[in-house]
């Protein structure tokens, strides 16, 4: 694969400024790729491809559509091994996390929205009109490092499939596996100008996405603050926005009276601890029992042992790197913050020097207070705080007690837990043991977004409606 191109309008082109980003192994701290540092012109080029494949794409019958996704599909699922080489490679996750997750999940999320396309509401008949839904027009999506593969998925699928075209901006830091999607995309036979791929910084590529007169909506997942600026940039000219930001998730476990919380504390480990905690929805605050919290605190430790960390290539380890040397500093900071502020360390600690990779253990903090830093701010990393709670209207004063609202889960008796994920606000609630479910609106309240992903919900945000007064009289 040659990532030293850019591609527009169908071909595989240089960038204009002819200079590069280079892409760091974590594991490794090796550079072994490089892509197009992406400027305004590059932006230009790509906006006026899709706004003029535009036309012919939206004029397209959905079955058509659907059959080149199909196609795009097949191709997508022969990639696999690249796939999760390269996510490797460029991530630093864990093989076992990656195959399926990283991987192996978004062809399950590409099948869901191809299935889920023809039962979009696009046309409704009310009572003297008719609402039609069409596509927004020439979506901008910019994307984050920490899901590679799966943020992208869940932008350009169904902006694509609802008829839009679609400019791609992936992260500087996991910008490879977006490479596969474009020669799949171009294998497929997709029109040229329908998918374009921009690589470089957000503060050159995203800005000017933002603010390109022909680009029509940004869909943008990222830190909240990233968001908001992007957001501010996009209204100066009245774009659609839909933006997927930071969480800082509450998970609730209600007594048992079994004292055994080994299920529980597994959801939560693989939440918080899995793709080193750079996960936007991790259960990132464990709320636990006053009087089961000494219980709790020892379980935690014995369960903690099985999460691994060491190199991502190896099939038995759950933990490898962080990204990069700015998140090892960042979340090594909150570490210390957390000791500082008098958090007790209950397992891990500051990690050791980064020189032969951006190795950090899980972390866990106990008797943390909901109002220290560590606990309202998204460190997004591998570090847990435990938090107890008096009672059930205690628990929930503490869950939302962040600006955040994405993610949440409640394991404990079922209706007494759906009675108390009513009362989170949070955008996704999961109940004990519930999967995922690909149908479901993905979002969040509060500081945590604007607009929702996934399903009919998801495919939704990329239409716009239009009222015809048709009564005949």
């Amino acid at each position: 694969m040659d990532f030293e191109k850019l591609y527009i309008d169908g071909q595989w082109v240089p960038g204009a400024s002819g200079q590069f980003i280079e892409v760091e192994n974590p594991a490794e701290r090796r550079i072994f790729a490089r892509v197009p540092r992406g400027n305004a012109e590059d932006v230009d080029k790509a906006a006026k491809a899709a706004h003029k494949a535009l036309p012919a794409w939206s004029a397209l019958p959905l079955a058509q559509r659907i059959a080149l996704m199909e196609k795009f599909l097949t191709i997508f699922k022969s990639q696999e091994d690249d796939l999760i080489d390269i996510t490797i490679k460029e991530l630093g996750s864990p093989y076992s996390f990656t195959k399926s997750s990283q991987v192996e999940y978004q062809y399950v999320r590409t099948r869901s929205y191809i299935d889920l396309a023809p039962k979009v509401p696009m046309v409704e008949k009310m009572a003297c009109s008719t609402t039609y839904r069409e596509p927004v027009g020439v979506i901008g999506c910019i994307t984050p490092w920490n899901y590679p593969l799966g943020q992208v998925i869940q932008k350009i699928i169904p902006a694509l499939l609802m008829g839009n075209t679609v400019i791609l901006k992936p992260s500087q830091h996991t910008p490879l596996s977006s490479y596969y999607l474009a020669d799949a995309f171009e294998k497929a036979d997709f029109p040229k100008g329908v998918f374009n791929l921009v690589t470089g910084r957000g503060g050159e590529v995203g800005d000017a996405l933002s603010s390109h007169p022909l680009v029509d909506m940004i869909s943008f997942t990222g830190s909240t603050s990233g968001g908001i600026t992007v957001g501010k940039r996009a209204l100066e000219s009245v774009k659609h926005i839909s933006l997927e930001l930071g969480g800082k998730s509450p998970y609730v476990i209600l007594p048992a009276a079994s004292h055994d919380y080994t299920d529980p504390i597994h959801i939560c480990f693989n939440s918080i601890f899995l793709n080193s905690g750079q996960t936007c929805t991790a259960f990132s605050r464990l709320l636990v029992p006053e009087n089961e919290k000494e219980t709790i605190e020892k379980q935690l430790v014995k369960i903690a042992a099985e999460y691994t960390v060491g190199d991502p290539t190896d099939h038995t380890v759950k933990l490898g790197p962080v990204s990069s040397l700015q998140q090892y500093k960042k979340i090594s900071e909150y570490i210390q913050k957390g000791m500082d502020e008098g958090a007790r360390l209950l397992l891990g600690g500051l990690p050791q020097s980064p020189d032969k990779g951006y190795y950090i253990a899980p972390t866990i903090f106990t008797d943390v207070k909901n109002d220290m830093t560590i606990a309202q701010d998204e460190i997004f990393g591998p570090v847990l705080c435990v938090i107890p709670y008096k009672d059930e209207d205690d628990a929930v004063r503490i869950a939302n007690d962040v600006r955040y609202g994405l993610n949440a889960g409640v394991f404990g008796p079922k209706e007494k837990a759906i009675a108390l994920a009513h009362r989170i606000q949070a955008g996704n609630v999961y109940i004990n043991a519930s999967p995922r479910d690909t149908e479901a609106p993905f979002g969040g309240y509060k500081e945590s977004g604007l607009g929702r992903e996934g399903g009919i919900y998801g495919m939704i945000e990329f239409t716009q409606q239009k009222a015809l007064f048709d009564s005949g009289k």
